[in-house]
């Protein structure tokens, strides 16, 4: 539930609302993460085995990069639980922003991953061996069951969380893969041609790393403090402008508190100044608008002077 406190002094009003997710929600999201991580955990080191058994660089790239999964799961479940540690008077949003740090530092791990596979994938074409086309078929058709169920465990919790969303996509993508996999196992198997296996890592590093640079991308943002994807801040200062009674805007500023939370400050300049009807009902329309839970509106009574302040337009 939101919690409201207003303030007025010096002919300023003040406007804090806080949303957090239910313990339901997040208890689910850390169930997701325990199956997650114990499900791939089991996987990893049965195909890094048979991988290494059947001397399959494709099944030893995927095992490396199911790795790098786990070890993201495991940072990321860790950062939300430590999240939801309570505020401090010196930590006054508690430890939210660790969730993303943590994004951040997955993503950084998933592409030295892909950097060290893609190494070991070259001395794999130059140096082809033998590969068990049954076993590469089996545990990567493993793979697929595997990395399906993980990903259907985060399908419903990834809105507006990049750590959820993101290993949403690394399921989907690993089971994708696996796909792909079983396929070039198949044709190994029934063709003889080494240079499949090698081939077919060089195409999963390339998925995998195209399909995760968008991740990449948001985290970097985030960790600048940028306005979170999926929110127009032109958007918000057209709201604001439409606001009865609202001349002008200035001073708005929205960022992340951490993967799920989104905070925003704006000075409104109101004329015939304000009241608590009309400050709750703004905080709750953009709540409901732009799903920003932590809100502080200043009103300002007089004209717009400021200078990087935008009139309303008659």
């Amino acid at each position: 539930m939101p919690h409201d406190h207003n303030h007025s002094h010096a002919g300023h009003d003040h406007s804090h609302s806080h949303h957090h997710h239910g313990p339901a929600d997040l208890e689910n999201v850390g169930r997701s993460f325990g199956w997650g991580i114990a499900l791939n955990l089991a996987f990893v080191a049965a195909e890094a085995t048979g991988g290494w058994w059947a001397n399959s660089s494709a099944l030893l790239s995927d095992a490396g990069h199911n790795l790098s999964d786990v070890l993201s799961l495991a940072l990321a479940w860790g950062a939300m639980l430590i999240g939801k540690r309570p505020s401090s008077a010196r930590y006054t949003y508690g430890f939210k922003g660790l969730s993303i740090q943590a994004a951040l530092l997955n993503a950084a791990l998933l592409y030295l991953a892909l950097g060290v596979i893609l190494w070991e994938t070259i001395d794999h074409l130059r140096h082809p061996e033998p590969v068990n086309g049954k076993l590469v078929m089996l545990l990567a058709g493993a793979g697929i069951v595997v990395n399906g169920f993980t990903a259907w465990l985060f399908s419903r919790g990834q809105q507006g969380d990049v750590n959820v969303r993101g290993a949403y996509l690394h399921m989907l993508t690993d089971a994708l893969v696996s796909v792909g996999v079983v396929v070039g196992g198949a044709l190994v198997y029934f063709t003889g041609w080494l240079w499949l296996d090698p081939a077919i890592s060089f195409v999963i590093l390339g998925i995998v790393g195209v399909s995760s640079w968008g991740l990449m991308r948001e985290t970097v943002q985030l960790s600048l403090q940028a306005v979170p994807t999926g929110i127009d801040p032109t958007a918000v200062r057209q709201f604001l402008l439409t606001q009865p009674g609202v001349t002008g805007v200035h001073d708005l500023h929205i960022w992340p508190l951490s993967t799920r939370d989104t905070a925003l400050t704006a000075h409104l300049v109101r004329p015939s100044g304000t009241d608590s009807n009309f400050l709750h009902d703004l905080q709750h329309r953009i709540q409901d608008e732009f799903n920003i839970g932590h809100i502080t509106v200043q009103i300002e009574p007089g004209a717009c002077t400021h200078d990087s302040c935008d009139a309303a337009h008659p």
